[in-house]
């Protein structure tokens, strides 16, 4: 009898490369979707949902599952629009995922592996301060709240239940189709924009779309992960400074970085009212994956430049386009 387990979010940015990543382990996958990508594999079974909150039955969509991976969420947005933004996080991200997680209880799944934040350790550390998996949890935002609350409560139910609860959280993720900040800094340094970033000397964990599949993959079956909280990076921190001169490499371009002190850029991000990319871009935020390594005997298989030249390739065929 095969493994099946259940994927949310599977056509995702990182739920694709889980997907991905459990085929090529010959995994039974069930999708949850809203719709279904044309792309599809064709090995995989698919299961409609139509709301990610405490509402949806998922009995159908459990059938056979051993293993749930939670990956969909309401995520982190930079200008939330919600009256009560907690409120909306709570709805999906803590009382959708205690709902699946206990319907997978009654349908005799044994393990639910849940992708959480780093967010909830916090939003920096000093550098050379690593946060670690078990260090005393510190969310600053109603997102991060969220995704604590839903660990807390997946740790209640494990204890109720006997369920196996994994949690990973990531570090900022990159890699084929990544958005935001990352494909921004892609397109200024393609287009040869000098950026003032050349004297940050900041430290940041980044993980590769491909290193935290398969971390999140390993945690399916691997019987260590049982009941443990893994932090999850590509074991190497880079400055910002160091990150866009290794991602203009990867471009084939140069990097054109001016040496602008991290004080000045804090200070006008203030005056903007752009505190937390300054905080991004200048700050420290590092994670110890010395636990994820010791107890899993797991090591990201894909290096920093190789995922660099993965994301910088994918964009440049888009571009194209």
């Amino acid at each position: 009898m095969s493994h099946t387990v259940l994927l949310t979010g599977a056509s995702g940015f990182v739920g694709k490369a889980v997907l991905e990543g459990l085929l090529a382990r010959d995994y039974s996958v069930v999708a949850a979707l809203r719709s279904v990508p044309a792309d599809l594999d064709p090995r995989v079974a698919v299961s409609r949902f139509e709301a990610l909150d405490g509402s949806m039955d998922w009995a159908a969509a459990l059938v056979g599952v051993r293993t749930v991976i939670h990956s969909a969420a309401r995520v982190h947005v930079m200008n939330d629009t919600e009256t009560d933004p907690l409120a909306a996080f709570r709805k999906v991200n803590v009382d959708g995922t205690l709902n699946l997680a206990r319907q997978a209880v009654q349908a005799g799944a044994s393990r639910f592996v849940f992708i959480s934040s780093i967010k909830v350790n916090g939003e920096g550390t000093a550098k050379g301060r690593p946060y670690g998996a078990d260090d005393m949890p510190a969310p600053a935002d109603p997102y991060g709240v969220s995704k604590m609350e839903a660990e807390q409560a997946l740790r209640s139910l494990a204890k109720e239940t006997g369920l196996e609860v994994v949690i990973v959280r990531p570090v900022l993720v990159y890699g084929p189709g990544v958005k935001a900040n990352f494909l921004a800094m892609m397109r200024w340094l393609d287009k040869g924009v000098p950026l003032p970033f050349g004297a940050i000397d900041n430290r940041r964990s980044l993980v590769a779309l491909g290193n935290l599949a398969d971390l999140v993959v390993t945690c399916v079956a691997h019987p260590a992960a049982a009941n443990q909280t893994f932090l999850v990076s590509d074991g190497e921190d880079l400055s910002t400074s160091g990150l866009l001169r290794r991602m203009a490499r990867a471009l084939d371009k140069p990097a054109r970085l001016l040496p602008v002190p991290s004080s000045l850029l804090e200070l006008g991000a203030g005056l903007l009212g752009k505190r937390s990319l300054s905080q991004r871009l200048c700050g420290s935020l590092q994670v110890d994956i010395e636990k994820t390594r010791s107890l899993l005997g797991w090591n990201p298989p894909i290096s920093v430049d190789d995922a660099l030249r993965l994301a910088a390739r994918d964009y440049q065929e888009k571009t194209r386009k």
